[in-house]
């Protein structure tokens, strides 16, 4: 069983609760390391199709690195393979993942959330990347991302200043999906995966991957004209096929997945 998070599976939506509330759920090499092999069993599993990844308790998402830790360790800061929360160096998982976020996202939790595919927040979430103040830097990927999903100069005043913003806030800027009261974060972060579920997994799966590796491309035309395994893959699918008749036959698709 983990140690430092809990996972429940519910038809084909993972969650995952980062369970370290005695630090605000901030993230240590050994629980990275559980979260890793984690979301290593989600991105397998042909019968999971959406994760949600949210905090234990009412206070924070993540406080991101456990910088006591950090210090105790003389400032060795040991890189999980796959990131924080097993998620922020994770490149080559096509399944949508949820951030229900659940109060405090500072650095390495925020870094989480943005690694995210939708961040849906509680009315009391908090969003930071506050490294240059204690002499760090955001390094798992908020340097990179946070420029990519809001305008750079709203970008660079939060990385150059570390502030704190709100829930509401981050909505406006445009890295929140919604808001809504703490004790309706995680029926609205399951409204959003059914949405999803709703789809074919494939044409979801071929969309992620289309949308971000086609940012990575020096034009539009390259972005189009591009080759994508996720693509492939649909146009060989039996799902493919089952779409079309689902709606010429007017009933809801069966999706296989395959």
């Amino acid at each position: 069983m983990p140690e430092f998070c809990e996972t429940q599976r519910d038809g084909r939506i993972f969650t995952v609760t980062m369970r370290r509330p005695e630090v605000m759920n901030a993230l240590h090499p050994p629980a990275n390391a559980e979260l890793g092999k984690v979301f290593d069993e989600f991105a397998a599993d042909p019968d999971l199709w959406v994760a949600i990844i949210t905090g234990a308790g009412d206070r924070a998402f993540s406080a991101g690195n456990d910088l006591k830790y950090t210090a105790e360790s003389d400032g060795n800061l040991a890189i999980a393979e796959k990131g924080f929360a097993g998620l922020t160096a994770r490149y080559d998982n096509n399944k949508p993942v949820i951030a229900a976020v659940n109060g405090v996202a500072m650095g390495g939790g925020f870094e989480i959330a943005l690694a995210c595919d939708l961040i849906i927040a509680s009315d009391n979430a908090v969003f930071a990347l506050p490294e240059p103040r204690v002499g760090l830097a955001a390094l798992a990927g908020g340097m990179h991302r946070l420029p990519r999903v809001i305008p750079l100069k709203h970008a660079m005043g939060m990385l150059l200043t570390g502030r704190r913003v709100s829930a509401q806030e981050g909505k406006d800027l445009g890295f929140v999906n919604e808001v809504v009261p703490q004790s309706e974060l995680m029926d609205a972060a399951r409204r959003w995966a059914e949405s999803i579920l709703e789809c074919s997994p494939l044409s979801v799966r071929a969309t992620k991957q289309s949308a971000l590796e086609g940012l990575d491309k020096p034009s539009l035309e390259a972005a189009v004209n591009a080759r994508y395994d996720a693509v492939h893959a649909l146009l060989k699918s039996d799902d493919f096929k089952e779409g079309p008749r689902a709606f010429a036959e007017k009933r809801k698709p069966e999706w296989k997945g395959r």
